[in-house]
């Protein structure tokens, strides 16, 4: 197995974090302690310790963090804390007289060579050459996820500076130990510009700005506000085939016109039909549409024909409802959908021209703002002298296990950011913006920046990395309450404890930092991302080998091309390769990616899950409540098994492997517990929480939902 731990190695990783800001015009910093080179073993590391330089004794001491103990010789595991246990009633026993002691140092040694000496588990297939991974020591040791982060204290205030010792996580929704079985080719650094809190602040600011546009362009010209999460989608559908320099923002599509924002615009039209459950709702609804109907066919261009239609339809459903009061809600219904089906292709033709230049609107307005933004941009890069483009290496044609995307330009000097702890809650701030993490969450980035990250040894870029990847999933799915979460959800921690000892699962393809479970992932952005471990986009990733999990954002351009993608990539492999896709069964209409997997060749079994009897991890697990982290799925889910024939041998979804990963999924995440959480004394959710699962996920739910139900 190839090493993934791409920084620098363990023993040259100064744990403690310097000053936040890097930048030649920050404050001056008082001194600080000279740290050698951190050669103690990982369980000294671990519980606080680090070799310095005493100037003054011209010797090197050993100093813990969390306890502010200094000692001359190196400390004995175990040897009490003159702190928290005075009377050293928790030290180890001392060694009898003759006996051998084991130094920590031996003790690594010897477990690593015995780890080493136990045979690979898992299917004994001849498996392909693989390198090591470019740019890390052969001989390097993986680090293993450490107990306890600590963070040094960025400019916290005296009261926070207690807190941030404490800054580890006490809820783990992930394992960062599992090594990654996907192998690629090897691939050369990515000629994208780096990011920076001053350019994603100005990304953020426009993005807001666009919205607003959409929003009163919705209103002025259809008289509806913009449909849920429309937006969201946009971007995301935009980015499946849009060639510009924006991470986020689309500058180079084709159509302009985007099927997807047009659409959802048309399904509201003339106005959004929502779910209902009483029959005065439905009368209601009913009424609303058909005066809505009447009113758009009056104050349009519209032909004889079309307004007649339209009229007559609306006037006899007035008539109906005056004339018949003991009808139920299924009447009213059935009224409804007689009167779209009327009425709607009349209507459709009049709004045609009108929704088509909204969406050519946002998209030009698009355009204007990546210009802005990539002038300020190079702008940054020619005041520290940094060329726009850099010479790329040239690369071997070997495989190597997949290892985080690289940026080809150095990145600049970042500003100062500032953090400060509200109760379990860290706050980012750069220029007056701030961005909120839970701790766990944070503890989390920064495991994953100290595996990932290659150019940044002491930590200082961190802080401004964290912000500009927080504000861009931010901006990108929307500032409101619970906007976007559904767009990000995840499967539960124990469903992926499932699939990595069933299937070999060790990847997932559509993820991000902050909801990742393993850390090898694919994910939108490669310039904020990389340095957390993702491997890029998924679109843009090309496996030879390994198990891969699939939950894609529910975008049907999006899903559709990510079937292309991994039917392409299963023909062209002879090595073990499988793919597990996680999709809504949407029936009416049926979705196209649906439909291909199901008719694909690769596809070897298919479970469905019902609605409202399996979970999702909220998109917002980063910041929301610890009873908000799941919620009922509003939908079916199709779990289809894509593999080539190695892959199938190799992983097989066999009927008793599909019948425990369907037993997994009926434990719920708010009873199974996160690792070092408590597990609730209910072992399941009751009628009035199953309804507000229902009423709260209405708002995550898709824009498909074109008749009410």
């Amino acid at each position: 197995m190839a090493n993934e731990n791409h920084g620098s190695p363990r023993e040259e990783t100064t744990l403690m974090i310097h000053s936040p800001g890097t930048s030649s015009q920050s404050q001056p910093t008082s001194p600080k302690p000279v740290r050698l080179v951190q050669d103690l073993p990982d369980e000294l590391v671990q519980a606080g310790w680090e070799k310095c330089w005493s100037k003054r004794e011209n010797r090197p001491y050993y100093f813990n963090r969390f306890t502010n103990q200094s000692l001359w010789e190196m400390p004995v595991l175990g040897q009490h804390d003159v702190i928290s246990d005075p009377l050293g009633l928790n030290a180890a026993p001392a060694p009898t007289e003759g006996a051998v002691v084991e130094s920590p140092i031996d003790s690594k040694q010897r477990k690593r060579k015995l780890s080493e000496e136990v045979p690979p588990s898992g299917n004994s297939l001849k498996k392909p050459r693989v390198d090591n991974v470019p740019g890390t020591p052969s001989g390097q040791a993986i680090p293993s996820s450490p107990v306890t982060p600590i963070f040094k204290n960025w400019g916290l205030s005296p009261e926070d500076k207690q807190q941030a010792a404490l800054l580890r996580p006490t809820e783990v929704y992930w394992d960062l130990d599992i090594q990654t079985n996907a192998v690629i080719k090897q691939r050369g650094p990515l000629d994208v510009l780096p990011p920076h809190p001053e350019v994603d602040l100005l990304r953020s600011q426009l993005i807001l700005k666009l919205r607003q546009h959409y929003r009163e362009l919705c209103q002025q010209r259809e008289g509806i506000e913009p449909p849920r999460e429309s937006f969201n989608r946009w971007m995301l559908e935009r980015k499946v085939t849009d060639k510009g320099t924006d991470p986020l923002l689309p500058s180079n599509c084709q159509p302009v016109v985007s099927p997807s924002m047009f659409r959802e615009i048309m399904n509201d039209i003339p106005i959004r039909l929502s779910r209902i459950k009483y029959r005065e709702e439905a009368k209601k609804l009913l009424f609303r549409y058909a005066e809505a109907a009447k009113r758009l066919i009056e104050s349009r261009s519209a032909s004889p024909d079309s307004r007649k239609v339209v009229k007559w339809n609306v006037e006899d459903t007035f008539s109906w409802l005056r004339r018949d009061h003991l009808a139920t809600k299924e009447d009213y219904m059935d009224r409804l959908e007689h009167l779209r089906k009327q009425c709607g292709p009349h209507m459709n033709a009049v709004a045609k021209d009108s929704v088509e230049g909204i969406c050519s609107k946002i998209y030009h307005i698009s355009c204007e703002y990546v210009k802005r933004i990539r002038e300020k941009h190079l702008a940054l890069l020619k005041e520290n002298n940094i060329p726009e483009e850099v010479e790329t290496p040239e690369i071997q044609d070997r495989l190597v296990y997949c290892y985080p995307v690289r940026l080809s330009i150095p990145s600049p000097p970042m500003p100062r950011v500032e953090i400060h702890l509200e109760n379990n809650t860290a706050c980012v701030r750069y220029n007056g913006e701030m961005v909120k993490v839970s701790r766990n969450y944070l503890s989390k980035l920064w495991y994953l920046y100290r595996y990932s990250c290659i150019d940044d040894s002491g930590f200082e870029k961190f802080l401004p990395r964290v912000w500009c990847l927080l504000r861009r999933y931010q901006v990108m799915f929307g500032v409101a309450l619970y906007e976007g979460t559904g767009l990000q959800g995840s499967l539960p921690v124990h469903v992926f404890e499932t699939l990595h000892k069933l299937f070999g699962v060790s990847f997932e393809c559509f993820a991000s930092p902050l909801n990742c479970y393993f850390k090898q992932y694919c994910s939108a952005f490669s310039d904020t991302d990389g340095y957390f471990g993702s491997r890029g986009p998924c679109l843009d990733f090309y496996p030879v080998s390994g198990s891969f999990e699939a939950n894609p954002p529910f975008c049907e351009e999006l899903m559709d091309a990510m079937v292309t993608h991994f039917e392409t990539l299963l023909e062209n492999s002879k090595e073990p390769l499988s793919f597990i896709v996680f999709i809504p069964e949407w029936r009416d209409p049926p979705t196209p990616a649906l439909i291909r997997m199901e008719q694909s060749k690769f596809m070897r079994q298919q479970l469905v899950l019902p609605a409202f009897d399996h979970e999702y991890r909220s998109g917002s697990q980063h910041i929301c409540k610890k009873e908000e982290m799941y919620y009922k799925a509003v939908h079916n889910t199709a779990i289809l098994f894509l593999q080539n024939d190695p892959g199938f041998t190799k992983w097989q979804p066999t009927p008793e492997r599909l019948q425990e990963l369907t037993t997994t999924y009926k434990h719920s995440g708010r009873t199974h517990g996160a690792s070092g959480s408590t597990t609730p004394s209910s072992s399941g959710t009751t009628d009035k929480e199953k309804d507000k699962d229902r009423e709260a996920t209405q708002e995550e739910s898709s824009s498909r939902e074109v008749a009410p139900v």
